[in-house]
């Protein structure tokens, strides 16, 4: 299975260029299996993705990018998250109370919304954003090693807000899967690899 972990629709990330026909139509052309989007702060899309992954029978999973006072966290598996930014600790706790899964964004982007080297010190992260596409890639390998180093779940995720971006970068898992409680339950029992997009299709990864 093949899915880019990390992409914004314009509706309620509005630094994004993308509406959700496009990202969909994209992952589509480039053989993906699924999709999730992870907007700013927000899960508003959630409904209308539900519908719209009925009507179009393409898997569609919401989490959200919570900027957490130490830096950006996607996360799956939540009904609702703080509406003020908060220790990063206290946002990843909640994700692990309802049994969640959620990622470190772009690490070590320049930007000041990653952990760093606070990824060191928080505990109950489950992945590592190792390949983000708007991460130069000298410091996604650096993503890559705290990721060993941390034993953690490498992932790679486009972070598309324009239609050139789209999965660009994804994430490689086993099997394929419909439904969020499954694509959750994957994430944290199996194994993960970043994969890139070469023109024609994807290299699934081990290192880069």
């Amino acid at each position: 299975m093949l899915v880019d972990m990390h992409l914004h629709e314009k509706t309620f990330s509005l630094d994004s260029f993308l509406s959700l026909d496009e990202i969909v139509s994209i992952a589509k052309a480039r053989g993906l299996d699924a999709i999730c989007i992870t907007d700013h702060d927000s899960m508003g899309l959630r409904q209308y993705c539900e519908e719209y992954s009925r009507k179009t029978g393409f898997p569609i999973f919401v989490g959200v990018e919570f900027f957490s006072l130490q830096g950006d966290i996607t996360a799956w598996g939540i009904d609702t998250f703080p509406d003020h930014r908060v220790d990063a600790q206290e946002f990843i706790d909640h994700v692990n109370r309802n049994q969640g899964f959620c990622v470190s964004c772009h690490p070590f982007r320049k930007n000041m919304r990653g952990l760093e080297d606070k990824l060191r010190e928080v505990k109950g992260l489950h992945g590592v954003e190792v390949l983000n596409g708007s991460t130069p890639m000298d410091l996604n390998r650096t993503a890559l090693q705290y990721c060993r180093e941390l034993g953690l779940k490498a992932i790679g995720a486009s972070d598309a807000h324009v239609p050139q971006n789209v999965a660009k970068y994804v994430t490689w898992l086993p099997e394929k899967v419909d439904t969020l409680p499954d694509f959750i339950a994957q994430l944290h029992q199996c194994e993960t690899r970043p994969a890139i997009w070469n023109g024609s299709s994807y290299d699934v990864l081990t290192t880069f």
